[in-house]
């Protein structure tokens, strides 16, 4: 008999077959070896829109709302260019899918979707949309490695074990469904003047924007305030300088200006001592592992242009290339059980690295700690070497593996050294700070160099001169603008303020789902809040639009905002993965709660927000099109046939796999050459050993199907 195995996208069914040793591809899926391995391209299925369900949908009308299905269906997902039409590709595919779970020799069902929420969603509402009364079970691994997915084949579980994730995805969904249908429709009926656009309103959307309100209103009502500062600098019997700042009652920040420059006045020449000299040898570890909210801050921190949703879709290629671990985790610590890996790991990697015998393998609560794990471990690389990789996967690379091999490397050590000097007459003492590093340690990973002062060899009573003494003026400064690496730690932590990233109070609540969104939703969240024009970027900080401001000045669904009620929502989620709550109350609560709402909107006076204006659309003609003859035209994602609503198929996408395959993305004017001329030549291609070459494209109709296939030639 046969296994039929599910997996999320192709390349982690290509992934699985290579692990089975399974060469045999056919349309749709691989055979072989006992296994059939067919695969989604993320949700094929997806909900009902509220004209689905009912005809008088299709308008937007207040007496319509609110608008509660009783049962929530799924149909095959749009065409993106036509909503109207099926998806042709995920119509075929699905139609795959049916027909080998049908199959007599077919025994057994096995969804291998990501192991989280939504993972669990997609593979569960294909398999289950048709009744095959077959058992499924359910692979669920961490990274796709061929070890891995064998060892994972050996343990699989019963997807019936699953049902509290279920419950989680399709509570998730269908509450996200039922707020954002809702009150998106009656906030752009109410608020909104003119047709052609929303005012999205989302239950992570709303309380996400109102973080960044609240930092830009505390920096707008900052009101600065003037101090000053005393620095002197002395002189040793040897002719070495350092600086000591004047400390009174240990404050060495002064309103009072003039008392600063009347002792000011009477420093210059005068000799001094050394009171005080303290050392303190101290040691320094390395930051925790990643999970996905730190690497997306880092990342975004450290590289102008990237975003989170960038670092997030990099790091999945990653995964899916078998290199690094499930990104999509919450964790900063990984599981007991993985000792004896995470060493084989450690070995692999650390071979021919300059530091390579200061890396020695431990086992510390540090890195491996099960109370501080939640479904996934932190994200680190696999045993399996990259042979090439983009300049944008190298960075994201590069970064986890430097936080992997850091965990391994010997503890920084320095000496903190504080020098107290006083002078005779004078009130007060000046102090100086500064450091020593004595063992570089795990800096050495990403050549950290350390921009601490260093100060004299000098001892208690030896005298001192001042050789230069300075009043400085200074102002507080407001908090900075949230960047995406602030914005997501507070996300992260649904408000929770704390200096010490490993804090056990933050760090329980991150592991017991009291959050805003999900660390697979957060960088999706903020991609929405740019896209729909609540906030804007400037360099790498976010603000609040005008638009974004009025929304929450006028909103009257205040609950929306409330990062307390959005983490009480997300910890309710968490408990129902869990087992802890019932999806059906949770259900009953966000119906009720979406119910009020729309009528605290409809009884709420009318203001407008947001005004739109008819804008007539002009396209420039790129070319004919092969197909049918009429116009191609660019759109937002690619250049394609203006008689799509025709049935016209032909589009060249933007992100097109094919050229992207190779590090290219199509050009106006390589498209106009191409449909002019049926071939076009381009340049600068990259093979997959990363050389660079030209060549010859054609598009051409696929003799199957209505759809285009690139065909290459060389001169």
């Amino acid at each position: 008999m046969t296994k039929l195995i599910l997996t999320e996208k192709p390349s982690v069914a290509k992934n699985i077959a290579d692990a089975l040793h399974i060469k045999n591809k056919n349309d749709g899926y691989f055979e072989g070896n006992g296994y059939i391995i067919t695969w989604a391209f993320g949700h094929l299925l997806q909900l009902f829109d509220a004209k689905d369900y009912d005809s008088k949908m299709s308008k937007w009308h207040f007496e319509n709302f609110p608008f509660i299905p009783e049962k929530f269906r799924y149909k095959i997902k749009p065409n993106p260019k036509n909503r109207e039409k099926d998806d042709m590709g995920a119509k075929k595919q699905l139609k795959v899918i049916n027909s080998l779970i049908k199959r007599e020799d077919v025994d057994m069902i096995i969804s291998a979707c990501d192991y989280d929420r939504e993972g669990q969603i997609i593979g569960d509402i294909i398999i289950y949309n048709l009744k095959h009364g077959k058992e499924v079970y359910r692979l669920l691994l961490n990274e796709w490695t061929p070890k891995e997915v064998l060892n994972g084949l050996r343990n699989l579980k019963t997807n019936n074990e699953m049902i509290p994730l279920r419950n989680a995805g399709l509570s998730r969904q269908w509450a996200d469904w039922t707020i954002g249908i809702n009150l998106t429709s009656m906030a752009t009926l109410k608020y909104q003047e003119g047709k052609g656009q929303v005012l999205n309103i989302g239950r992570v959307l709303l309380p996400t924007l109102k973080i960044i309100y609240d930092r830009d209103t505390e920096i707008e009502k900052f009101v600065p305030e003037d101090y000053y500062k005393l620095s002197v600098e002395f002189t040793t019997n040897n002719g070495s300088d350092y600086e000591g700042i004047y400390h009174l009652n240990e404050e060495n920040k002064f309103k009072d200006k003039e008392l600063l420059l009347g002792l000011n006045s009477s420093l210059l020449g005068n000799q001094g001592f050394i009171k005080e000299k303290n050392v303190e040898k101290k040691k320094e570890y390395p930051p925790l592992l990643f999970n996905l909210s730190a690497l997306q801050g880092y990342i975004t921190n450290k590289y102008q242009g990237w975003t989170s949703d960038k670092v997030l879709t990099v790091a999945q290629k990653l995964y899916e290339k078998k290199i690094i671990t499930y990104p999509r985790t919450q964790s900063t610590f990984l599981e007991e059980s993985l000792v004896e890996r995470t060493e084989n790991v450690l070995n692999v990697l650390k071979r021919g690295l300059p530091f390579e015998d200061e890396l020695q393998f431990s086992v510390s609560k540090r890195i491996f700690n099960n109370d501080r794990v939640e479904s996934h471990s932190a994200i680190i690389p696999t045993y399996m070497v990259p042979k090439s990789l983009t300049t944008e996967e190298k960075i994201v690379y590069d970064a986890i593996i430097n936080r992997f091999l850091m965990q391994f490397m010997p503890i920084s050590e320095y000496e903190e050294t504080t020098l107290i000097t006083v002078i005779e007459n004078i009130n007060g003492e000046f102090v100086s700070k500064g450091k020593v590093q004595l063992v570089e340690g795990w800096k050495k990973v990403e050549s950290q160099e350390s921009k601490d002062s260093l100060l004299p060899q000098l001892n208690v009573n030896e005298s001192v001169i001042v050789k230069n003494h300075e009043v400085s003026s200074h102002k507080t400064q407001p908090p900075k603008h949230h960047t995406e690496k602030t914005l997501l730690r507070v996300m992260e932590t649904c408000g929770k303020r704390h200096e010490d990233d490993e804090s056990k109070d933050v760090m329980d609540s991150i592991l017991s789902g009291f959050s805003i969104g999900t660390p697979a939703t957060r960088a999706e969240t903020i991609k929405k809040l740019k896209d729909v024009g609540y906030i804007s970027t400037q360099k790498k900080y976010l603000y609040c639009t005008e638009l974004g401001k009025n929304l929450i000045d006028i909103f009257p669904i205040k609950e929306l905002f409330d990062l307390d009620f959005t983490g009480r929502l997300e910890k309710t989620l968490y408990d129902i993965e869990k087992g802890k709550y019932e999806k059906e109350t949770f259900l009953s609560f966000i119906i009720h709660f979406t119910s009020k709402a729309v009528q605290k909107i409809k009884d709420d006076q009318p203001v407008i927000l947001k005004t739109i204006k008819p804008i007539k659309k002009t396209y420039e003609v790129i070319g004919k099109c092969p197909n049918c003859g009429h116009p191609v035209i660019e759109g937002m994602k690619g250049f394609g046939c203006s008689n799509w609503k025709n049935g016209c198929h032909f589009t060249i996408w933007k992100n097109d796999k094919f050229l992207a395959s190779m590090n290219k993305k199509p050009t106006k004017q390589m498209v106009a050459t191409l449909l002019k001329n049926g071939v076009v030549q381009v340049k600068g291609l990259t093979s997959k050993k990363g050389n660079k070459f030209d060549a010859n494209l054609r598009y051409e109709k696929n003799l199957e199907n209505e759809y285009y296939s690139w065909k290459m030639n060389f001169n």
